[in-house]
């Protein structure tokens, strides 16, 4: 079973960037998507951001500020947050699957606030 550990979670003002990165124990090239979920208290987890070979996708109201990435050499995908809102305020994860996984990380704590 693979690993995935996330970093870059942190407190920032309205307005502000942050880049969340994601670490895969394996390959990441056997996966056929990857991509970022986030729950915030007492709401359901939820689809950020997707990446695959045939491409990405977004969640309508983080278009445009949230930019997903991917590094194959490295084993590393990447979530650049910018323009944060309140709204944005949430535990991040990071996900892969395979035919036969489904992985997830720890989660990393992100706050938007002044």
């Amino acid at each position: 079973q693979v690993q995935l550990v996330e970093s870059g979670g942190n407190l920032v003002q309205p307005g502000e960037s942050l880049r969340l990165s994601c670490t895969s124990s394996g390959s990441i090239s056997k996966f056929y998507v990857m991509g970022w979920y986030r729950q915030a208290p007492g709401k359901q987890r939820e689809l950020v951001a997707a990446i695959s070979s045939g491409g990405t996708n977004y969640l309508d109201s983080v278009k445009g500020r949230f930019t997903i990435s991917r590094n194959v050499t490295k084993n590393m995908v990447f979530l650049q947050m910018n323009s944060l809102k309140g709204e944005d305020t949430a535990v991040y994860y990071c996900n892969a699957r395979s035919t036969t996984m489904n992985a997830w990380g720890q989660g990393t704590q992100v706050t938007v606030s002044s």
